[in-house]
């Protein structure tokens, strides 16, 4: 799907425009696709669409907004719902306004990079998104639309500039005279069009508009015109073609005569009037070819090995380095901050007429030789030692004198050891040399103003499991593979070496110089070897360029620096912070660790100075990496405190659990997952060291706080086994915890298919549900006796044991309790009564507040709506459980849902529909469920096949459906039960009788042995098929009569029903055919349950009916 802003509101999917209707909705759309892959909250979109107020409650106005949006796009899964709002999940090329904004920030790379050619490609395709007047559709974005009509402006005459250096200039001058006349006081702009005149000879004209410009500027602006327009008038004065100046801003600041080449490595200043001259503001030509003799070389060196993993960051370093005059590269040890300034500094040294030099700091060990190091690198050596500390101010004012004259650029490197000195030589420096640019590299910022910082974190790491392919387009394993390949020379990721490489790459952080020195170890270990040693890294990580300065040729050296630059306090938090394997906040920083400062002012400091990392959160949150975290434990342990602060993490997020699990359950239940998904790294650790150190009172307490999570999640596979650690765990716990994890574990491992028997979870059940009697008031445990009576099939007891339960003061409680008692009604074929109860469910849910009993009940309802027929209440309420299940993890793929909305279209009618979306969903998702789900859309499409008469494709799908569930570890006796029974039906239609009451004999042991009475009807009714294709239409009839008293209604909308029931009423007469319906219908329900298999149904001789049992 993409989307055009640059125009009025075009969608489009597969070739085909989408209308979207109504102009809130489509001002909906807009700010969405503004903010496309980023949340956008419920505030922002209430004050885009109502800006003067609107509805009182703009909450509900925005979702219902949305669900119709969502109703109209062609892929609704990329609309999102994410904690606190909603997210267009489309990569920023899917939307032309950054698609525009990327390719004309690609073509400006290219200009500024000598490459006009390149850059005249992406202009010219970033141009040609437009399609008129940018967001027609949104009268909100004002300043948005000032912002896209510069932004193209810009592009127009970077695209000119790009036609005059490549000299594909024809016709420039009649495109530029018109945009000339609009913007008459555009600088730039003019500059390009007298330029153009000039390449088309028209130098006469070009100097009578240079002049009418002149005038409009003094007359209007009281304003000379601007380096570049005077460089351009200059030129054109000497008949010289002027250079085109750089990409970017209009005016500079002004240069001077710079650097000239003197010795490799090192330069001397020439003296004003002796160099070459520079116009002002005016940059060197892009591209290959002899510079000016003004042009300084610098001292940069030229590197030795390719550069990997970084082309995104040096581009947005290049734009900074363009717009700003200090900027600091900021990151932990070993990240490549060095070698991306080096990189990116050499890619512009040929534009900076003073050169650009390189100043290492990291062997200055006294702040007060900073600005000698500076001097030292310019080649000025005439400073006398026995000045200092004189002698530093001595250099600075020498500094001063000669870069005030040059336009230049220095990389202070490695600043964060005289992070102090170097902060107030740069300030100094910049505050009185306007043609100077700093870039800086440091574990921590120069924190003084005007400073820009540039992130340099860890290269992107693949995913746990990646493919080849996956694992190959990371940047961390592009950088492995490439060092590698100098030592082991054919190195290449592999199907048998992948899963090493991401792990090697993922437990290294994706550090550079951690890479590195492991891809040294490539040259005599293995990649499985390398991986498994890792838990030693800092012995194994070491070996580095002989030429490196000891910090960079070991790990541990890396880290060891970064920890000795740190203050008591800050060392001794960084060293408390190890023992988490997730993210920290202030808040868990302050309930585990025993800073002696304030700790959010710790936090900041770690956090400058590298040691950790912010993460993207609605809460501040930060992340320590692994390497540094390892060794924070290690100093910790050598310090004897590692236990102690093990245990107290245990015990707060124990504590944390607790004070979630009410939360779970109400209205504020999405902030309280999204802070449990934040600490679900802490969370297992916590029970590890709980389980580890014997404390069954912390292991207990913390799982049955978090079995309710960790059911919304869908994580019950999960959940087993650390249910079964905490209870393994001797020693004393409270009671009533024990059995909430007891029930949740046995709960867990009979829905995962733990218990082969069914009877053997029973009789566990039993004991524990006799002894939460004594908890009547308990919001879990009061459920327990009500769902073994639901297990057990005992109706009359189980539906008692509810009715005793119905007051409890939990409205939790009680709502959960109606959806055990219309799963009780459902089995005992009174639909109409589970209709009932599960709308008391929903009430129930709304009430409390908690979206996901909500989801799970709304998804059960659709089940009587389509049985009585009710297709448009059922598609409603599938729609809103989705919605649900989406906004409370909006990974979530809702599959079940969506597969049964999909079949509810199909029965109105809409079958391409209902098709297209069964063939999405045979893809397989993230969640437990997932292969169960695309088996269950596979029986979909073979079903639709086989209506539609295609038999062999039927049977390719049902084959496909059926392989699903074999590989599958679990899938429930019910699902297995439809499968066989559709291949039962396939073979049917082919009139292989003999097979088809063999394969539909089989489903109803499934259906029977998991006491699911619905699916049981559903194979009453294929029976029903069976019989009428053994010429039995009577019996047919009667067949279908049954299988309604067991199904509780007569479901006319199931194709299998109203296929079959028009044909027995071709066949029989309708007379005939309701009387042997209803004579199926009268029977008990024990023998309507019996009727349901062919081999019972047979024994009722052919045409004669079914009487007795």
């Amino acid at each position: 799907m993409e989307i055009g802003l640059l125009g009025p509101l075009e969608v489009t999917a597969a070739g085909e425009v989408v209308e979207i209707g109504g102009a809130r909705l489509r001002a909906l759309l807009v700010r969405l696709a503004l903010g496309a892959g980023r949340t956008v909250t419920v505030e922002e979109i209430a004050e885009t669409l109502w800006p003067q107020g609107g509805p009182a409650d703009r909450g509900n106005a925005v979702r219902s907004l949305v669900a119709r949006l969502r109703r109209a796009l062609p892929d609704a899964t990329v609309l999102r719902s994410v904690p606190n709002g909603y997210r267009l999940d489309l990569p920023p090329d899917a939307v032309d306004v950054h698609r525009f904004d990327r390719l004309a920030r690609d073509g400006r790379r290219a200009l500024s990079a000598g490459d006009p050619v390149a850059a005249l490609e992406r202009l010219h395709a970033a141009l040609g998104l437009w399609r008129g007047p940018a967001l027609a559709d949104a009268p909100f974005a004002t300043a948005y639309v000032a912002g896209l009509d510069e932004a193209r402006l810009t592009a127009i005459e970077d695209h000119a500039e790009a036609r005059l250096a490549s000299g594909r200039h024809a016709h420039l001058v009649a495109e530029l005279s018109g945009l000339a006349a609009r913007h008459p006081l555009r600088e730039r702009l003019q500059g390009l069009l007298l330029r153009a005149l000039c390449a088309a000879g028209r130098k006469a004209e070009a100097l009578a508009a240079y002049e009418g410009v002149r005038r409009r500027l003094a007359d209007e602006l009281g304003a000379d015109p601007g380096p570049e327009l005077q460089a351009a008038h200059l030129a054109m004065l000497r008949t010289v073609p002027p250079p085109p100046p750089a990409a970017g801003p209009a005016r500079r600041s002004p240069a001077a005569p710079g650097l000239s080449a003197a010795h490799p490595g090192q330069g001397s200043f020439t003296v004003p009037g002796q160099g070459s001259p520079a116009v002002p503001g005016q940059s060197p030509p892009p591209g290959p070819g002899p510079r000016p003799a003004a042009c300084g070389e610098g001292n940069l060196r030229a590197a030795l090995t390719s550069f990997v993993g970084r082309q995104a960051e040096a581009g947005r370093l290049t734009d900074l380095l363009g717009e700003d005059r200090l900027v600091t590269l900021v990151g932990p040890g070993g990240a490549g901050k060095t070698r991306l300034a080096t990189t990116v500094a050499a890619g512009i040294a040929g534009r900076v007429p003073g050169g650009v030099w390189l100043v290492e700091l990291a062997p200055v060990t006294d702040p007060a030789d900073v600005p000698q190091a500076v001097l030292g690198v310019l080649g000025s050596r005439e400073t006398d030692p026995l000045l200092d500390p004189a002698g530093a101010r001595d250099a600075t004012s020498r500094l001063v004198r000669i870069l005030s004259r040059v336009e230049a650029t220095i990389v202070l490197d490695n600043c964060e050891h005289v992070v102090e000195a170097a902060a107030r030589l740069a300030e100094e420096l910049l505050g009185r040399c306007p043609g100077l640019r700093i870039l800086a590299t440091s574990r921590e910022p120069l924190a003084i103003t005007g400073e820009v910082l540039c992130p340099v974190p860890p290269l992107g790491v693949p995913d746990p499991g990646a493919s080849v392919s996956e694992a190959a387009a990371s940047p961390a394993v592009r950088l492995l593979v490439d060092r590698a390949g100098a030592v082991r020379p054919g190195f290449a990721v592999t199907d048998g070496n992948v899963a090493a490489v991401v792990e090697i790459c993922r437990r290294l952080d994706g550090l550079p110089l951690a890479i590195e020195l492991a891809a040294a170890r490539l040259r005599s270990l293995t990649v499985e070897q390398l991986a498994e040693r890792l838990d030693d890294r800092f012995r194994l990580l070491t070996g580095g360029s002989r030429t490196a300065l000891p910090r960079h040729q070991t790990l541990r050296a890396v880290v060891a620096w970064s920890w000795d630059l740190l203050g008591d306090d800050e060392r001794r938090l960084a060293e408390e912070i190890a023992v988490f394997p997730g993210t920290v906040t202030v808040e868990t920083a302050e309930r585990v660790c025993s800073p002696s400062g304030d700790t959010l002012d710790l936090l900041a400091a770690l956090v400058d100075k590298s040691l950790l990392q912010p993460v993207e959160a609605a809460e501040p949150r930060y992340r320590m990496l692994e390497t540094i975290r390892e060794y924070g434990l290690e100093r910790l342990a050598q310090t004897g405190r590692l236990a102690g602060i093990r245990a107290a993490h245990a015990a707060c997020f124990r504590d944390l659990a607790e004070e979630a699990e009410p939360y779970l359950r109400g209205a504020d239940q999405l902030g309280w997952i999204a802070r449990l998904d934040a600490e679900r790294d802490n969370m297992l650790a916590a029970l590890h060291t709980a389980a580890g150190n014997g404390d069954a009172d912390t292991a207990v307490r913390l799982v049955a706080a978090l079995s309710v999570f960790w059911v919304i999640r869908g994580h019950r596979g999960e959940s087993v086994d650390r249910l079964r650690l905490a209870l393994d765990v001797p020693g004393q716990a409270p009671p009533e915890r024990r059995m909430v994890a007891e029930a949740m574990y046995l709960l867990n491992t009979a829905m995962s298919g733990g218990y082969p028997r069914l009877e053997v979870m029973v009789g566990q059940f039993e004991t524990l549900a006799a002894a939460a009697e004594a908890y009547p008031g308990h919001w879990i445990l009061a459920l327990l006796e009500p769902m073994l009576r639901l297990f057990t099939d005992d109706s009359v007891r189980g539906l008692a044991a509810i009715d005793r339960r119905l007051d409890h003061p939990d409205p939790w409680t009680r709502a959960t309790l109606w959806t055990l008692r219309a799963a009780i009604r459902e089995n005992d074929g009174d639909m109409a009564g589970m209709r009932t109860d599960m709308a008391a469910a929903i009430a129930g849910f709304r009430e409390v507040g908690d979206r996901f009993g909500l989801s799970q009940s709304l998804s059960s309802m659709a089940e009587p709506h389509l049985a009585f027929g009710d297709l448009d209440r059922a598609i409603e309420v599938l729609q809103e459980a989705i919605e649900l299940m989406r906004e409370l993890d909006p990974d979530d793929d809702a599959a079940h849902e969506r597969i049964l909305l999909a079949g509810a279209h199909a029965s109105k009618g809409e079958v391409e529909r209902a098709r297209a979306e069964f063939r999405a969903l045979t893809r397989p998702g993230p969640r437990e469920w997932s292969a169960r789900n695309v088996a269950f859309a596979r029986l979909c499409l073979g079903n639709l096949a086989r209506y539609e008469g295609d038999l062999r494709e039927a049977e390719r799908q049902y084959g496909a459906a059926a392989a699903v569930i074999e590989e599958a570890p679990f899938i429930a006796s019910q699902f297995r039960a439809l499968i066989v029974c559709a291949t039962g039906l396939l073979a049917v239609e082919r009139d292989d009788l003999e097979t088809a009451g063999r394969r539909l004999a089989e489903a109803a042991g499934w259906a029977l042995e998991a006491k699911d009475m619905p699916v049981l009807a559903h194979i009453g009714v294929a029976t029903a098929a069976l019989r009428a294709g053994r010429g039995d239409p009577t019996g047919a009839a009667e067949v279908l009569g049954a299988a309604e008293l067991v199904r509780g209604a007569p479901d006319l909308f199931d194709p299998e029903v109203s296929r079959l029931t028009g044909r027995l009423r071709r066949e029989l007469g309708e007379e005939a055919y309701a009387a042997a319906y209803a004579r199926g219908r009268r029977l008990s329900r024990e023998a309507a349950v019996g009727r349901m298999t062919p081999r019972t149904a047979e024994r009722d001789p052919a045409g004669s009916g079914l009487t007795g049992t």
